[in-house]
């Protein structure tokens, strides 16, 4: 029994008497003569109820200090063997901590005799070193002595040789990656090249900055000068475009660098040679009624284009650009004919190398739009391209891919050097573009100049239509591995001074001729 009861029952017989006290008045009171006999006994059985109770709550405390007490004693029992354990643990602990102590005495003293004997050796070894660096010079002076050059001199022999022998083994490698990689290359591009050139053969017709009206007559260039040659200044001021009537029978020839200038002025002095009617009021309204017509065909053969190639959602306004293309040459190409042949191509390698096509279709047909504005607006062709398909909502891929197709700016995806590519197989085939006879000439001059500057270099030769330089070389000058780094060489000079369609051939020739007379 706890405390808290024992004072409980405390009160409780307490309470108890109190109340027999109280009860005992009253009762006395109210019953003073009857009851007092009565009064009396409840009062000593309260009492006695309450000695009883009382020595309960005795006994009960006494157990339960005995119990606490007999609680007390095992835990404190149990806390002194934990220490005892403890301290024998410790102990214990202490003993192997002052043997590891003594461990490392012993081993610090033998590292100290250890480090005695390593001093002492490399004082030995320095006495040695000395006495060998001697005997070194002295075997170096009579080396020197013997074979007549100096140290300085068999350091630079050795070194050469060993350059040598490097440059030596590193071409022998060169050679061999260089092979097997162009014949891997070689072999994959070839294929898909053959592939998109046999699946695409377009039809070429060469045109040129001027055209030719013929005439029924020669009195017809009479009224088309006009009296006092009002008519061909109304002709050439309407359309911006010099009309030249020479000896040329039967023929005028148009001048101009714009070709969609050139065919209204064409068709309009067509219908007003038909007509008969030429005089400046009826020139002036043919060729509004020309130019009209000619700015529907031309959107007619862009939406033609687009469908041809299978390019859809262009906006109009592109389209109408790429009907403008079917008037402009490049070389003599036609830029529409050029700009579709493209596309195809392009289409075709993509299919080949798993890029999208329609994608690919779509950058080679917009690759060269900046062709139909550049008579008119400064700046190149891709970049005016470039800036025409970000202003009419293409793509961001398109748009570089048509900033990319030349050097403009670097090639960071597949399709910008799909693109590059299909524009170079379109102009560099056989009969594609024609060039003027005097810078033809110049190339091929200068082919052969970057050439013959190469030390070792006899004679250079450009064939192929300037696709190829064969280039002669001294046999004693030029070794076979060095002939390989020559053509590299070579072939790096002609990309950073020359600018020409396609590739050209670097062709290296080493020729050893052994020359006897017979007697």
């Amino acid at each position: 029994m706890s405390t808290s009861i024992i004072i409980t029952v405390v009160l409780a017989a307490v309470a108890g008497i109190v109340v027999g006290i109280v009860l005992r008045k009253l009762i006395i009171e109210k019953n003073k003569a009857g009851y007092d006999e009565q009064g009396r006994k409840l009062i000593n059985d309260a009492l006695a109820e309450a000695e009883r109770l009382k020595k309960e709550a005795s006994i009960q405390i006494k157990e339960e200090a005995y119990q606490v007490k007999q609680v007390s004693e095992n835990e404190l029992s149990d806390r002194k063997k934990e220490l005892i354990e403890e301290e024998k643990r410790f102990g214990q602990k202490l003993d192997q901590m002052e043997s590891k102590i003594d461990l490392i005495d012993k081993r610090e003293l033998e590292m100290l005799k250890k480090e005695q004997y390593f001093i002492d050796q490399d004082k030995k070894l320095a006495i040695r070193r000395k006495d060998l660096d001697a005997v070194i010079d002295q075997q170096r002076a009579q080396l020197e002595q013997i074979s007549g050059i100096s140290r300085e001199e068999a350091k630079r022999l050795l070194s050469e040789s060993i350059e040598s022998e490097a440059k030596m083994e590193a071409s022998k490698a060169l050679i061999r990656i260089e092979n097997e990689t162009k014949i891997e290359a070689d072999r994959r591009a070839k294929n898909i090249i053959a592939l998109a050139i046999s699946r695409y053969a377009g039809d070429y017709v060469a045109e040129k900055t001027v055209s030719v009206v013929p005439l029924p007559n020669d009195e017809m260039k009479g009224r088309i000068i006009g009296r006092e040659g009002r008519n061909i200044r109304a002709i050439e001021a309407a359309t911006g475009i010099d009309i030249i009537i020479d000896d040329t029978p039967e023929a005028v020839i148009l001048s101009g660098f714009n070709p969609v200038r050139r065919e209204v002025a064409r068709q309009s002095l067509e219908r007003l040679i038909v007509d008969g009617r030429i005089h400046p009021a009826r020139i002036e309204e043919v060729v509004d009624k020309v130019t009209e017509e000619l700015e529907v065909s031309m959107r007619e053969e862009g939406e033609q284009a687009t469908f041809d190639v299978g390019v859809h959602g262009i906006n109009m306004e592109l389209v109408k650009l790429l009907g403008r293309l079917k008037y402009r040459t490049s070389y003599g190409q036609n830029m529409l004919q050029h700009s579709l042949e493209v596309a195809y191509l392009a289409g075709i390698i993509a299919s080949e190398l798993g890029v999208n096509v329609k994608l690919a279709k779509r950058a080679g047909l917009l690759h060269d739009i900046g062709k139909a504005v550049d008579h008119e607006v400064e700046g190149t062709h891709a970049a005016l391209g470039r800036d025409l398909a970000k202003k009419y909502g293409e793509a961001p891929e398109i748009v570089y891919a048509i900033s990319a197709h030349h050097e403009d700016v670097p090639l960071v995806s597949l399709l910008d050097i799909i693109v590059r590519s299909a524009d170079a197989i379109s102009g560099a085939r056989p009969g594609a573009r024609k060039e003027m006879l005097e810078s033809y000439v110049k190339r091929l001059e200068d082919l052969e100049q970057i050439a013959t500057s190469f030390e070792g270099v006899d004679k250079a030769f450009a064939i192929q239509a300037g696709r190829e330089i064969r280039i002669a070389v001294d046999s004693g000058d030029v070794s076979d591995t060095a002939s390989v780094i020559l053509s590299r060489d070579i072939a790096k000079k002609i990309e950073e001074d020359l600018t020409y369609p396609g590739q050209i051939r670097v062709t290296v020739i080493r020729e050893t001729r052994a020359v006897e007379y017979a007697k």
